[in-house]
């Protein structure tokens, strides 16, 4: 099947097994993953982290280190060694599929030595109350690879590079500290989330972008990545905590060094349509956004089952909103069970989830990996216990992924007028088949639907085989379309149905 819509995959999660295992899967499932409909493939941070072969990747070492140099305890990453890396997206590329880099610029962790600086205390409720006393003391601010030697770059990152710290030494200190670095001694960088007054700090050593250095050496870290592996795309992590100005400049170098568009997701976690509205316009709409707003609807219609209007699913979402810049998403490695922003979608509600993003007009849907292959893993529970999880993969999902290629095309048409049974159709176009969605969180229902006089004593049926019956149309186009309690049924006509 040749996939035509844009339909990404997040493929990992926080607690994918360590020990090498994740780039040799990549590079087995490429064949499924087209054959499926998967167009776009989301990586996970490919550079070593300061845990080196355990780490997610969101604890930035070495953006240089694809897991080819030993630092950090090892060569390879969690996810394997550079040369496995370059198996993975070169077989993604064997089958068409576009491969897309998770980039972490927020900030480095790990450094290799500590640094003689002044620093000044800051207020962790308002980053903008910062000390006037300042402090000398010592903070790992000094990075030198010395595993690498000058391979790929020669630069050092020290304490120029660094706006903020949360841990000093001799005096020792736990918090949040200004550096005093010659770049905006008076304060943050602009054009960032305002949370907690000014949410330029998140976590390690915060990189300060108001040093010209800092920034060519991340434009040539792009150059040199789209040189040395395929590249369609990035996933831009912690982007509110970024000035904004930074990715407009950045992208527009990335674009014009790769001589193409390039798909760009980031993540700016905030249900605020508002301030997603404003950081499109400051970084001049050069990007999509995750729809965090959307996410959490799916999250609060889960646990709220029968009690949950489905008219409203779609009120103040991104894909609402602006559904050009709209990436739509179940969940992700940061929402899952047991992580920094859990909230869970109850498996009951994953189909109807992934109903609304893969088969709708509006909106670039993102499948996570756990969704589709199922997942099992402990960690520490939030109170402290041992917890185990188990996500299991959604049955309908294939089919959801493979209807979106095949049959979600053409105009749409919205049957929000139940609070328990809403619908949506797709009436298809000369070239490609339609579809008729319908959405229960409650009792068993059906919708009343006009297709009109070219979809006379047509038969129907449910591809996802959720309801085993026929839906016959009459003359005039019109039959009841029945769906399952707390479900989701697909109905094409018969006689376009691909096997």
């Amino acid at each position: 099947m040749s996939a035509s819509k844009t339909t990404l995959m997040q493929f990992f999660h926080w607690y994918y097994p360590d020990g090498g295992k994740l780039w040799p899967e990549v590079a087995e499932k490429a064949e499924s993953l087209a054959r499926l409909g998967i167009t776009n493939v989301w990586l996970p941070p490919a550079a070593k982290g300061a845990s080196g072969g355990y780490s997610v990747g969101y604890d930035t070492y070495d953006l240089f280190d694809l897991g080819e140099f030993d630092q950090k305890g090892s060569r390879a990453t969690k996810y394997g060694d550079r040369e496995a890396l370059e198996q993975a997206v070169h077989a993604l590329k064997a089958q068409g599929l576009h491969v897309m880099y998770d980039v972490v610029f927020n900030h480095k962790m790990g450094a290799d030595e500590k640094e003689r600086v002044r620093v000044r205390q800051v207020d962790e409720n308002d980053r903008t109350q910062i000390s006037e006393e300042v402090m000398e003391a010592e903070a790992y601010t000094r990075f030198t690879f010395e595993g690498r030697a000058g391979r790929h770059s020669e630069f050092v990152w020290d304490f120029r590079c660094f706006s903020g710290v949360d841990h000093i030494e001799n005096p020792s200190g736990q918090g949040i500290f200004k550096l005093d670095n010659d770049f905006g001694e008076d304060g943050w960088n602009d054009e960032v989330n305002g949370e907690n007054g000014n949410y330029d700090y998140l976590m390690g050593a915060n990189i300060e972008y108001r040093n010209k250095a800092v920034r060519e050496e991340l434009k040539y870290w792009a150059r040199w990545l789209m040189e040395s592996l395929p590249c369609d795309g990035f996933r831009l992590d912690a982007v509110k905590h970024i000035p904004a100005w930074f990715f407009k400049d950045w992208l527009d170098h990335v674009r014009h060094e790769a001589g193409r568009d390039l798909l760009v997701v980031a993540e700016y976690w905030s249900p605020d349509m508002a301030a997603l509205g404003q950081y499109l316009e400051q970084v001049d709409n050069k990007l999509m956004l995750f729809d965090a707003a959307l996410h959490h609807r799916f999250h609060e219609a889960s646990k709220q089952g029968a009690q949950y209007d489905l008219r409203g699913i779609f009120s103040d979402t991104l894909v609402g909103t602006l559904p050009a810049h709209a990436v739509t998403l179940v969940a992700n490695h940061d929402t899952q069970p047991l992580q920094s922003l859990e909230a869970p979608v109850e498996p009951w509600f994953k189909p109807l989830a992934y109903a609304l993003i893969l088969l709708r007009e509006q909106g670039v849907p993102c499948v996570f990996y756990p969704d589709l292959y199922g997942a099992r893993y402990t960690d520490k529970g939030h109170d402290g216990s041992d917890c185990e999880i188990e996500m299991p993969a959604i049955a309908a999902l294939p089919g959801l992924i493979q209807a979106r290629q095949r049959y979600a095309h053409g105009p749409q048409t919205d049957y929000f007028d139940d609070p328990n049974c809403i619908a949506f159709v797709r009436a298809g176009t000369a070239e490609a088949p339609g579809c008729v969605v319908v959405l229960s969180n409650g009792e068993a229902s059906g919708k009343t639907i006009v297709l009109g006089d070219g979809h006379a004593d047509a038969v129907f049926r449910d591809v996802l085989g959720h309801c085993q019956d026929e839906v016959v149309t009459d003359a005039q186009g019109q039959a009841v379309f029945p769906v399952q309690g707390g479900s989701v049924s697909v109905w094409v006509r018969a006689d376009a149905i691909q096997g």
